[in-house]
């Protein structure tokens, strides 16, 4: 005799920690993942490149929320470690003619350990704390990208070559957004993956009560520090499929603007949520563009309103993530909670 279940039911718990819970989930999953990579041959050149741009925001997204969101050790050092991995990537094929397939993961390893060093204090320091102390660490790092002209060129920046495959460059907007979306594929499913181990858990319980977590057999600075070289090593990542993207490189393209950003976009998005990161990541990259075209749209019906909307564009942006943050706090993944819950619940209140 057939048993018809009432609701959902896991009968084990590797269907219970399952990350696409239903058929109709993994299928708008994967689709999505297809329309992806078939949208190249469907989008002009313009929205290509904007998505390449979000792309690697969200790879570097991803790698800020799994220090600040899920460990709670705020950084405000992100902007620089996009450089460490640009410049060390650009230096390992230029100088030494590694192929970029190769110098991408080694950049992250320099990030890597570029971050471990300057989350050294983060066994003793908290808050706004450890972020004065990774603010320092921003301001070291571009002094540095300014002084090192053998290794960044200086404030003349240096070239980056093109990846290749044989005789084939992906130096083209169509042709360099498969490897970004490839990379933002991979770092998505790595970090969901990762908070649901051992060392994901152990993050996130430092987070949430550091005391708790330490007598229960966490040991902290393992675990700030171990944050702190995924975290650098993602973000490095992010930097040199940057350079990789721009074929040129300065330290103006990795100041302290770039860091606060970064942190802008886990906190719109949802800190502590991978979700949170992409959305986070779209926000931050359209906005501005939706503001420069509704400027050039106004400045063909009024000529001067172009120049008062660039004059205050800034402060637009501002005040646009300001009302955000008043009536979203939680960021946009909670909102999205909030709308899969009411529409799963409609026509019920409860």
């Amino acid at each position: 005799m057939s048993v018809n279940h009432c609701g959902d039911f896991k009968q084990t718990y590797k269907d219970d920690m399952r990350v696409l819970q239903t058929r109709f989930i993994r299928f708008w999953v994967y689709g999505f993942v297809v329309f992806l990579y078939v949208f190249p041959l469907i989008a002009s050149t313009y929205v290509v490149s904007l998505t390449n741009m979000i792309g690697i925001a969200v790879i570097g997204a991803l790698g800020i929320n799994i220090v600040t969101g899920f460990t709670g050790q705020i950084s405000l050092g992100q902007g620089a470690f996009l450089g460490v991995g640009a410049f060390s990537c650009a230096f390992f094929m230029n100088e030494w003619g590694i192929p970029f397939w190769l110098a991408m993961p080694m950049a992250g390893l320099v990030t890597a350990a570029v971050g471990m060093i300057f989350g050294i204090p983060s066994l003793r320091l908290k808050g706004l704390y450890l972020a004065i102390a990774t603010l320092a660490a921003q301001f070291i790092l571009e002094y540095l990208f300014l002084h090192l002209e053998g290794i960044t060129g200086g404030s003349n920046g240096v070239m980056f070559p093109s990846p290749q495959v044989g005789e084939f460059y992906f130096d083209t907007d169509q042709s360099i957004y498969y490897v970004i979306i490839t990379v933002a594929v991979l770092t998505t499913i790595y970090t969901t993956n990762l908070f649901r181990s051992k060392d994901g858990r152990a993050f996130v319980a430092v987070r949430d009560h550091y005391l708790s977590a330490e007598i229960m057999g966490i040991h902290l600075f393992k675990y700030r520090l171990l944050s702190f070289a995924i975290s650098s090593f993602i973000v490095g990542i992010a930097g040199s499929l940057w350079g990789a993207y721009t074929q040129y490189i300065t330290p103006e393209h990795f100041t302290i603007a770039e860091s606060i950003n970064y942190l802008a976009m886990i906190i719109i998005g949802g800190m502590g949520s991978v979700l949170g990161s992409i959305y986070g990541a779209i926000f931050m990259t359209l906005v501005p563009n939706l503001l420069s075209y509704g400027t050039s749209v106004l400045a063909n019906v009024w000529s001067g309103a172009g120049d008062l909307i660039m004059s205050l564009k800034e402060g637009i942006f501002g005040l646009i993530v300001v009302l955000f943050l008043i009536f979203e706090p939680d960021g946009l993944a909670h909102r999205w909670k909030l709308i899969k819950a009411y529409w799963k619940l409609y026509p019920f209140s409860y």
